[in-house]
């Protein structure tokens, strides 16, 4: 055994649900008195969390353990591309472990297995809030795993199975320590929010004398009463989403909702087994504005879907400008081993895809120019999440952190991280803000 602490190092891949996946893990063998090292070199093993969500992402995982075998050689496999462990094996043979998605403690027993302790670990080596891989200001707050969708584009419920809600109370207890340790922005995250509960059926749980279901609106009402931003991702807009709209109003949660829509004809939503409710979202969308006007809608779209035509790719253009998204991202479609949507008849041509999907992130930056502009002028709180030497790169209530815009204090090279202040919008372009104090 090691006479030092074994030093672990760590790739984290994927999106945010990902991202919390590995600071389980890290906090759990942080726990168990191991470190994290900032890099290959001193790693007495590596552990590489991947994703498969569709094949780039494959490859990225792929290259990703290849790296740490050539940099490092002594490597853990974890995550979604649990499908591939014969691939890996083969590839790499003399890797240590392949573990499935969320399988924690099957991924602490490989490394204790490759690196063992040389002593008793000491459970202070822990923050009460866990070890994070975000900066301390903000942090994602995963309340359930799995989905119940049967999109034919996604293989996330065959990978991490149906939905699992965490109850309530765990969940704004976990949410409470965050803020207690600095958190200044919870970021809720899984793979259908507004679903959350339904496999409990809504069970009550009691959460410092107050009776609350495990339901999408009793957590939404909980959350707002730390003193926190609070921002909803993976939204789908069934009708009790309605019922949030007045708590962003009221200001108890941010006015910011992350809805993956997907598409807008309602052929190719048929097409993707996703609800074809196009026109009656542009109503829900102008029914929440006119409750909290400061709203702001971010989501993903996929352009080439098989048997996508001109007119429904004129359909989503069209649906995107009325519905005023200045927040989008889109993809264009590919196939992914063990989806549904590879069977279907009349595939996109690539150039097509290529073609349609610079038209659409046209479409969005035209949207994206108009809804900025009119913030200008506007007196808004900021979070700062960086300074360097030309000044503070800030965020809005209206942009989450990596995927939206960002409002640039020039100058300002005295906040720091984490500041919370009021700005004055002076400039705006297709995506981000200027501003002074």
């Amino acid at each position: 055994m090691t006479a030092h602490a074994p030093k672990v190092g760590f790739v984290s891949l994927g999106c945010p649900k990902a991202l919390v996946d590995s600071e389980r893990i890290l906090t759990k063998l942080r726990s168990c008195g191991y470190e994290v090292a900032p890099s290959y070199d001193g790693a007495d093993v590596v552990v590489v969390n991947t994703c498969g969500f569709i094949d780039s992402a494959r490859e990225e995982s792929f290259a990703a353990i290849s790296e740490a075998m050539n940099e490092n050689g002594r490597v853990i496999v974890t995550g979604c591309l649990v499908g591939e462990t014969e691939t890996i094996k083969q590839d790499h043979p003399n890797i240590l472990a392949v573990t499935g998605p969320q399988q924690y403690e099957s991924v602490v027993k490989e490394v204790q297995k490759a690196a063992p302790m040389a002593h008793n670990p000491h459970v202070d080596l822990v923050p009460k809030e866990g070890i994070k891989l975000t900066p301390r200001h903000y942090s994602y707050l995963k309340i359930s795993e799995g989905c119940n969708h049967k999109c034919k584009f996604c293989i996330i419920p065959s990978i991490r199975g149906p939905l699992q809600s965490r109850p309530i109370h765990k969940v704004l207890r976990e949410a409470e320590r965050l803020v207690e340790a600095g958190c200044e922005e919870l970021l809720v995250i899984s793979q259908d929010t507004s679903a959350y509960g339904l496999d409990v059926k809504y069970q009550q749980e009691t959460w410092k004398g107050q009776a609350l279901a495990t339901r999408f609106q009793d957590l939404a009402q909980g959350l707002g009463e730390m003193g926190v931003w609070v921002r909803l991702h993976y939204v789908y807009p069934y009708p009790h989403v309605d019922e949030v709209i007045p708590l962003m109003a009221e200001g108890k949660i941010l006015p910011y909702l992350d809805i993956p829509f997907q598409h807008a004809s309602p052929s190719v939503l048929k097409a993707m087994a996703r609800p074809a409710f196009a026109e009656k979202t542009l109503q829900r969308l102008s029914k929440w504005r006119s409750i909290c006007p400061e709203l702001a809608v971010r989501s993903t779209f996929i352009v080439g879907f098989p048997g996508e035509t001109e007119e429904d790719f004129q359909i989503l253009l069209d649906w995107l400008e009325e519905a005023e998204l200045a927040r989008v991202g889109c993809f264009k479609y590919e196939n992914v081993d063990g989806a549904r949507a590879n069977e279907l008849d009349n595939h996109v041509p690539e150039e097509v895809k290529e073609e349609r999907w610079h038209r659409f992130m046209a479409k969005a930056q035209e949207v994206s120019t108009k809804v900025l502009a009119r913030k200008v002028g506007q007196t808004i709180d900021v979070v700062v999440d960086e300074v360097d030497e030309e000044g503070a790169i800030a965020r809005s209530q209206w942009d989450a952190p990596e995927i939206d815009g960002c409002v640039f204090l020039n100058g300002e090279t005295e906040l720091a991280p984490g500041d919370r202040l009021q700005v004055k919008i002076t400039h705006s372009d297709e995506y981000d803000l200027w501003a002074q104090l």
